[in-house]
């Protein structure tokens, strides 16, 4: 089992591969074309966020039968094209669960409460206690858009601040959400109600721009909105625009649509909290997802199911002896 690990994993993570009898070579920052000239050499590959799993790498893999992908979030890989190839991919969607939703709230708190430009004057020597007069989150309208693992874990924190949640998923239940004390409404009725607004959805075609200049004219003046999730779910030009003119009070992102984010135009509001995709940016979620996309790629180079595949590219002949008397 040879295994090439593009992005930085914690150790936790290689130490269980290397005691399952994999080779294991860590190369971060390779360049597109120096992965191609690498990746025929390797059975599966790990890749963070940073690293683009192209089709040109996939086709230069010919032993490679996993990608693994130390995170949730996949529009790094091009899945249709390694399920075109028989390459599963997989993910680790449950690790940086928590630490993601308590990002959440720390940038709701910091938006709320003005923390990081009160922290900046104060510093320039400042005591301008005024001009940081905050908003309380208590009786609040929380609208959290995507009611999956993380927005759920919102939803309970966001609970003990005494907030008002709203939330909307298509494809989750009013009972599931109500377990989580969400109410489930239609996305204009979101929009218009929420006093802060929680973007918890992965970037995929139909949510790519899903909060545009259309969704941000319906919003309150007041309302502050927060995406910890994917980068290009909110058009970045369209929330820009509408913080600066005042048709949105202000906002926290973490992610980007380009990353390193270093030319995003979100960059140049002082309304806008920023921060460089710190999501998953805990000791405990570091080791616990590195560990879990270790046992996806271990999985299927040891010819077991992977439990967290986003593709079906192959049936396992375990699967297929289950199928048969069924076919």
């Amino acid at each position: 089992m040879h295994v090439l690990v593009a992005d930085r994993i914690a150790q936790e993570g290689l130490n269980l591969l290397r005691d399952a009898g994999a080779q294991v070579d860590v190369k971060p920052g390779l360049s597109n074309t120096e992965l191609q000239a690498l990746i025929h050499d390797y059975d599966a590959l790990i890749v963070r966020s940073e690293t683009q799993v192209t089709p040109n790498v996939l086709a230069a893999g010919k032993k490679l039968q996993v990608v693994g992908r130390a995170g949730v979030g996949v529009d790094n890989i091009n899945v249709n094209e390694a399920t075109r190839l028989g390459i599963l991919v997989a993910n680790a969607p449950t690790s940086n669960t928590i630490a993601a939703a308590e990002h959440t709230l720390a940038l709701m708190l910091s938006l709320a409460r003005h923390v990081p430009r009160a922290d900046a004057s104060l510093k320039l020597g400042n005591w301008s206690r005024s001009e940081f007069m905050g908003t309380e989150l208590r009786g609040k309208t929380l609208g959290i858009i995507g009611l999956g693992k993380v927005g759920s874990e919102v939803a309970l924190r966001a609970k003990a601040f005494d907030m008002k949640l709203v939330g909307h998923d298509p494809f989750v239940s009013d009972e599931h959400a109500a377990y989580f004390g969400v109410k489930v409404i239609e996305l204009d009725a979101l929009l218009q109600q929420s006093d802060f607004i929680s973007v918890h959805v992965p970037l995929t075609g139909g949510t790519d721009k899903l909060i545009g200049s259309q969704e941000l004219a319906k919003v309150k003046p007041t309302v502050r909105i927060i995406n910890a999730a994917r980068g290009g779910v909110i058009d970045e030009e369209a929330l820009y625009e509408a913080v600066e003119s005042g048709k949105v009070a202000g906002a926290a992102i973490d992610v980007f649509a380009e990353e390193p984010a270093a030319n995003s135009i979100l960059l140049k509001s002082d309304k806008i909290i920023v921060t460089p995709h710190l999501g998953a940016s805990t000791l405990e979620a570091q080791a616990n997802v590195a560990v879990e996309v270790a046992e996806q790629v271990l999985a299927v180079l040891q010819g077991r199911p992977a439990q967290y595949a986003v593709n079906a590219p192959v049936v396992l002949p375990e699967a297929m002896a289950v199928l048969t008397p069924f076919i």
